[in-house]
């Protein structure tokens, strides 16, 4: 994993968990994680969903005449 070994992931999580703190690294990760997830379903060509909303026929709306 980009020639990372277990020593250094120790390193690394032990100077995050000094600079951010133990209460923010959740918030952190889940970020992260979020951000991968949206990066992933961007670049596998996921469909999002059409949320415009559709034209009115305009038939549907006729005024009654009294």
């Amino acid at each position: 994993m980009f020639g990372i070994g277990f020593t250094e992931l120790i390193v690394i999580l032990i100077i995050l968990l000094l600079i951010f703190g133990a209460s923010r690294l959740p918030e952190i990760g889940s970020g992260l994680g979020k951000a991968i997830r949206n990066f992933r379903d961007a670049t596998s060509g996921k469909d999002a969903i059409d949320v415009t909303p559709k034209k009115e026929k305009e038939g549907k709306h006729e005024e009654k005449k009294t």
